[in-house]
């Protein structure tokens, strides 16, 4: 079932004016296309730090419905917008979301961990990445993407929100697959 979601965010009672958000969701495919709590939660951090973002040059990582990336982009960001490669359906419901919010966002195809022409020439200030911490199996290819990314970008910060699904998987992976001390440090929030 498709349907389409609507998200706002209202100022805090200056000159700022509230935003809305149109998202297209279809609820029985693939994960990237309905809108999970924690892409609620990192949109909603944009738009409470919408003075960072204006201006800056945003990469959004298995974006979805790509509530996050589009709040920024309303907020005056360049915004480019990423999920799995493999998922035709996810990238074409991203475009279509952009035209109906009308934004002029870039989309493109991004796997975590395969090192082909775009991820070279990403050159972002900000990495987004909303619930991209599901599925231990892929965090090798994620933080290696985010650690060359920010590797490209030296003065980036990736910003994440997660939802731990399990204590146990995550604090088995913490414990065997610790980032050493000064390799992503201050720039993982």
């Amino acid at each position: 079932m498709t349907t389409i979601s609507q998200h706002d965010f209202y100022g805090d009672g200056d000159s700022e004016t509230s935003i809305s958000v149109s998202v297209i969701e279809n609820m029985k495919e693939e994960y990237g296309l309905f809108v999970w709590p924690c892409s609620v939660i990192l949109a909603e951090y944009v738009w409470q730090q919408r003075s960072r973002f204006r201006g800056a040059t945003i990469l959004e990582l298995g974006a979805g419905t790509s509530l996050p990336g589009l709040v920024a982009a309303k907020v005056g960001a360049n915004v480019t917008l990423t999920d799995d490669s493999r998922k035709a359906e996810v990238l074409e419901n991203m475009r279509r979301v952009c035209e109906l919010n009308k934004l002029n966002c870039n989309v493109m195809g991004l796997t975590w961990g395969v090192w082909d022409a775009p991820i070279v020439d990403l050159r972002p200030n900000i990495i987004l990445g909303a619930d991209v911490l599901y599925d231990s199996n892929a965090f090798d290819d994620l933080f290696a993407t985010v650690s060359f990314l920010l590797q490209s970008s030296p003065d980036a910060v990736f910003i994440t929100t997660y939802h731990n699904r399990s204590s146990k998987s995550s604090l088995q992976w913490t414990s065997s697959n610790r980032v050493p001390d000064g390799e992503m440090g201050s720039k993982v929030r």
